[in-house]
């Protein structure tokens, strides 16, 4: 860490005294390194006035999720859900950060059925009854970004699809409720996401993770779906991050469509992700964009 005086500026960007700011958390910091753990840098912590214009943006991405469930029926096109996200937002002064992130061309992901991710809206794509649909929205409000996705099951869905949405969900929860500030590491939610997804007969995507967001739409540290077997970053207040396992009915193995963006599982069985944007707290953690 660089070196930094107690009445120096905080490195966080707060305004502060560093005395007054971060100097006991960096300190609480130097004694989890001698204790063998792998530090997150300073760039991953966010400063209060950070952690609210987070917050505001996530009561967009929320208000934008909900508005979705509530309208999302058999027989709408996933274009319809990319018009649905550019009236919402615009309607809400915010924009998306999908929108020509290296060139992806809708303002929204909707992934049916063996779609693992970064399914793009088209006319051409018609919701029926039995389908499921991941929505994953990324809104960026006033400078700050929140992140979440959503399971819809269209109609009556299969109880085979019903398990997976529902596991799927729990394994989020399970990564969630491994957090617990300057003792776990990143590790901790990978191993509990894969553990309970293996435990229920799935597998696990390996190939997209999790990541710090809130500044920019990804940002560091990488947030594994399942353990690596090295060391990653110890958990600390402050740090913003994504949860988002995509759970696979079958064997993990997934490649990228004509396209260029949407994943799809190579055996043809259904996958499914829950996502959402999370605060580690001095206590626990804060769910911010669910």
């Amino acid at each position: 860490m660089k070196k930094i005086g107690r009445n120096d500026a905080c490195w966080c960007g707060s305004g502060k005294k560093y005395k007054k700011c971060h100097q006991r958390f960096d300190e609480h910091l130097k004694q989890l390194q001698q204790q063998g753990y792998v530090l997150p840098k300073h760039k991953m912590i966010k400063n209060e006035e950070q952690i609210q214009g987070i917050r505001e943006a996530a009561v967009v991405n929320n208000g934008l999720l909900d508005y979705i469930e509530e309208n999302i029926h058999a027989g709408m096109t996933t274009e319809d859900i990319d018009i649905l996200t550019r009236n919402f937002l615009a309607e809400h002064d915010a924009t998306s950060a999908d929108l020509n992130y290296q060139g992806y061309p809708k303002s929204i992901c909707t992934s049916v059925n063996d779609e693992v991710c970064h399914g793009i809206p088209s006319k051409d794509v018609v919701l029926k009854d039995g389908d499921i649909i991941n929505v994953d929205a990324t809104s960026c409000y006033k400078g700050y970004y929140a992140d979440a996705s959503r399971m819809f099951m269209i109609g009556e869905v299969s109880d085979e699809a019903k398990r997976l949405v529902e596991v799927t969900r729990e394994c989020l929860y399970k990564g969630i409720e491994a957090i617990k500030p300057y003792e776990s590491t990143l590790n901790d939610i990978g191993r509990a996401v894969q553990h309970h997804a293996e435990s229920n007969g799935y597998s696990v995507v390996r190939e997209f993770c999790g990541h710090g967001v809130g500044l920019s739409m990804h940002e560091d540290p990488y947030v594994l779906h399942y353990d690596p077997g090295y060391k990653t970053e110890v958990l600390v207040p402050g740090m913003v991050i994504t949860i988002e396992p995509m759970i696979n009915q079958g064997k993990r193995d997934i490649h990228i469509g004509d396209n260029e963006w949407t994943a799809y599982t190579d055996d043809g069985k259904l996958s499914a992700q829950w996502e959402h944007t999370l605060l580690v707290t001095e206590t626990g953690v804060e769910i911010i964009s669910k």
